[in-house]
């Protein structure tokens, strides 16, 4: 054995992996027909995460071994973490042939298919390496995962809780568990559950705010200042503490929230090595346009997209809505793709294979609908497909990517001088950011107050907000506008049971009679409508607002009172009510919030007034004016395409009102 080639085994199994690597390319210089010489050397580089190398050093052992099934499985390894789904998933079904009792490589080639979408073909490879090693730890906490992701949550919990039966500290297993248990709805067993992994893996991904959000969602305030502070300041230090969305509800800071989507895009939606689109520019009669989203169905974001799909401009834009969500036969559903030109379901098509798609179809704008909310497919952006990337409505805030062009807002939402906290050019709509459907179904006759719990008489405030969004400061305040307003109650959303228990608990250590918190039960939206038309007054959330529960009170007459933040997510009630015409229910601070709710709250007339102004103007404020919006809409979408028609790169701007 040459001395070189000797020296680069010990470097490697020292875990010097930098002067290994020097050391082999000195040994392949000498005997560049060996093979492992080769084989060590792609090792060294996947170590290195210089994945495209190891490649082509496995491809050069593979032309010396042909069909060797651990160069077949490493090579493999490394085109599965290139995103090269198709290519590794072969080698893994030939290196199979050979060793198709090897429990690695049916483990190995699940995850390849759960990447691809494939997730039944997936389980059945997981089941088969758990068939040949029903102790193979890794298979099981991947089969797991693949339920998750199949939606069957209870069948993925007892994967977890095996894997933890045998080992009660196991880092995946504990963090899967805590994100399966929060999609049951079981917050508190959530927070128990990643609290136990940060005892043990203080420093595991993501895992602060996974338990800061656990917390939230139920109302445990115990350690709430405690808790937000240490995700703040891990955020800020450019640590993965948090995901974007969830750190909404924490963060009243824009500089905070950019530097989260950051490290948070950089880490899980890197930008593809090789974009798609190489600056070609496309010549099309229509603009072409695709929604991507997985809310295709009865889900806050199409109620409030429905009509705009409806009234594009089809002489002018080529509009496709392309969706990665659930295939839910629901009269949303149908209404969706009766008002898009083109609609696909991709759900089983790769992000690589959906950003080829829209790339091969010359798409001139994609429009993410989702950004870094639940079920989001960043990564299709992240392979460029298209000229021009804009994030719009479902997450609100900026994703930190430099693969997203624009981001829609408008100056209540994104002031002037706030552009800086935005990776995106910011292009601000006249009026309001937010789209809505002024078709929207009120039901002729809800239930009465005393088939919601409510008192006949009592002055009723009311939130229908996420609990996650009710923090300890705007419950202080609610708390003692119910002691100053003899009779009073809260109308608060029924979330999950131990919110409901830890508000009512939280009430009464504020002096204030549990019973006066009542809770009202999810229903279909035409009826949720109706009944806002019981309560009196909404009463918005700090440091996340009311969004789409803003414009649906607003839609059903009920006036809302809001407190301006910092963020995005913490204005949008705001630019809503400035665009209903009703711009003095929006306050600047907690203490004028405060003092308007009790004004509006003990004189009936003045608040009357204001209900009856939003009554007779609704229709006619550009709040749910659609087609308004729409002109809006295409004019900016018109322009970032001239712009990038000339060659010009995005930049931000102001679309002009359109006058009658």
């Amino acid at each position: 054995m040459p001395a070189v080639l000797k020296r680069a085994l010990e470097l490697h199994q020292s875990g010097n992996l930098v002067e290994a690597e020097a050391c082999y390319v000195q040994a392949l210089a000498q005997l560049p027909n060996h093979p492992q010489i080769w084989y060590s050397h792609g090792n060294v580089l996947q170590q290195l995460d210089r994945q495209e190398e190891a490649v082509a050093s496995y491809d050069r052992a593979l032309a010396l071994a042909p069909d060797r099934p651990e160069l077949l499985t490493n090579r493999s390894n490394s085109l599965h973490d290139l995103g090269r789904y198709e290519e590794a998933l072969a080698g893994y079904d030939r290196a199979l042939l050979q060793m198709p009792g090897l429990a690695m490589l049916h483990n190995n080639r699940g995850n390849t298919l759960r990447e691809m979408q494939r997730r039944q073909e997936a389980l059945a490879s997981l089941d088969r390496a758990l068939a040949l090693d029903s102790g193979y730890v890794d298979a099981r906490v991947n089969r797991g995962n693949v339920l998750q992701d199949l939606g069957h949550y209870e069948a993925a919990l007892a994967e977890y809780d095996r894997i933890l039966a045998g080992d009660p500290q196991h880092a995946a297993a504990l963090n899967n568990r805590g994100n399966v248990l929060r999609e049951l709805g079981r917050h508190a067993e959530a927070g128990d559950t990643v609290e136990r992994l940060l005892q043990h893996h203080p420093d595991w991904p993501y895992a602060p705010g996974l338990l800061a959000q656990s917390r939230a969602a139920c109302c445990a305030w115990s350690d709430h200042e405690t808790l937000t502070r240490r995700v703040i300041e891990s955020v800020r230090a450019g640590n993965r503490a948090d995901q974007p969305f969830s750190f909404l509800a924490l963060s009243d800071s824009a500089a905070d929230q950019l530097q989260c989507a950051r490290t948070y895009a950089a880490d899980r939606y890197p930008p593809a090595l090789q974009p798609l689109w190489q600056g070609e520019r496309y010549r099309h009669d229509r603009i072409r346009v695709a929604y991507l989203s997985a809310d295709f169905h009865n889900h806050a974001t199409a109620h409030l997209m429905a009509e705009l799909f409806e009234r594009h401009d089809r002489q002018h834009f080529e509009v496709t809505g392309v969706s990665f969500g659930p295939d839910r036969q629901d009269e949303m559903r149908a209404r969706l793709c009766q008002g898009l030109e083109h609609f696909i379901d991709v759900r089983e098509m790769p992000d690589q294979e959906v950003a080829a798609y829209l790339h091969r179809n010359e798409t001139d704008i994609v429009v993410d609908l989702k950004g870094f909310t639940l079920d989001c497919r960043a990564g299709i952006l992240a392979h460029r497909p298209a000229p021009i990337q804009v994030n719009y409505l479902g997450y609100p805030g900026t994703m930190g990517a430099e693969y997203i062009d624009y981001v829609l807002a408008d100056r209540h939402v994104i002031p002037p001088g706030h552009e800086v906290h935005y990776s995106e050019r910011v292009v601000h709509l006249p009026d309001t950011y937010q789209v809505n459907d002024g078709k929207r179904r009120i039901a002729e006759s809800g239930p009465d107050r005393r088939e919601c719990g409510l008192p006949g008489s009592a002055f009723v405030f009311c939130c229908f907000n996420n609990n996650y969004k009710i923090t300890p400061p705007v419950f202080d305040i609610w708390m003692r506008l119910l002691s100053r307003v003899e009779g009073s109650v809260l109308w608060l959303l029924e979330d999950n049971a131990t919110a409901m228990s830890n508000l009512r608990r939280e009430a009464a250590r504020r002096g204030v009679d549990a019973e006066r918190l009542i809770f009202a039960k999810r229903m279909p939206l035409d009826q949720h409508l109706a009944r806002h038309r019981l309560a009196d007054l909404f009463l918005d959330t700090l440091p996340y607002n009311a969004h789409t529960t803003a414009s649906d009170a607003l839609w059903a007459g009920l006036p809302v009172i809001t407190c301006m933040g910092q963020t995005f997510a913490g204005r949008v009630a705001g630019s809503l009510l400035y665009a209903v015409g009703l711009p003095e229910l929006v306050t600047g601070n907690p203490q004028d919030y405060e003092a308007l709710a009790l004004q509006l709250a003990t004189h009936p007339e003045q608040l009357g007034m204001i209900r009856a102004r939003l009554q007779e103007q609704r229709n006619r404020q550009p709040l749910f004016d659609c087609d308004l919006f729409r002109h809006h809409l295409e004019s900016a979408y018109l322009t970032m395409w001239e712009r990038y028609q000339r060659g010009m790169p995005p930049a931000g701007f102001a679309v002009e009102r359109r006058t009658p």
